[in-house]
């Protein structure tokens, strides 16, 4: 039987989430800000909550694209907000459209997304040895990549939120040690 961590479970999406894309580096810009926002979309949820919901957001929001997502108007809003298929909270779709301008403007500056959230690990995936139970929330990166988001305009960036994306997007591997997904098993 093939050892995987324990917050999957036995889910087959959980599983496929955490055996297909969980912890894999990912270095590409617009996944990165798709990650982020869904990240943001989690805060005072499970991530099941919104995994089960991520073809319904890139349906609603246009596949993340960030330009598409940048324009939209009250009455995109109003048409988000009545959409059963994603969490219909109206602070979170309002920070989507603002990360959409927020990265757009980093795009324009000549910043590349990628490039920022990956400089808070020294552009290098750092393998984590926590213990049973000890796999914090946030750390001194997550407060610092929190901290640079703000600064460009993101919204729903804590430093919890900003924790799970480098989780999710392979910046930091808590594989649990036994896991077949684990680095340097």
């Amino acid at each position: 039987m093939t050892q995987r961590c324990a917050w999957c479970g036995d889910d087959p999406l959980y599983v496929a989430y955490h055996d297909d894309e969980w912890g894999m580096p990912c270095r590409d810009a617009d996944r990165l800000f798709e990650l982020l926002c869904l990240e943001g979309a989690q805060a005072g949820l499970s991530w099941i909550t919104v995994l089960r919901k991520r073809d319904n957001y890139r349906r609603a929001f246009d596949g993340f694209d960030a330009q598409r997502m940048a324009g939209y108007d009250d009455a995109r809003v109003a048409t988000l907000l009545a959409d059963p298929g994603i969490v219909r909270n109206r602070a979170k779709v309002a920070a989507f459209i603002a990360n959409a301008q927020a990265y757009l403007a980093m795009q324009t500056r000549g910043e590349d997304l990628a490039t920022l959230l990956w400089s808070f690990v020294g552009d290098t995936p750092r393998v984590n040895h926590w213990g049973p139970g000890q796999t914090p929330a946030q750390t001194e990166e997550s407060q610092a990549m929190s901290k640079a988001l703000r600064q460009r305009g993101f919204k729903f960036v804590g430093p919890t939120i900003c924790y799970a994306l480098m989780q999710a997007a392979g910046m930091v591997d808590d594989h649990h040690p036994d896991c077949w997904r684990r680095t340097g098993r």
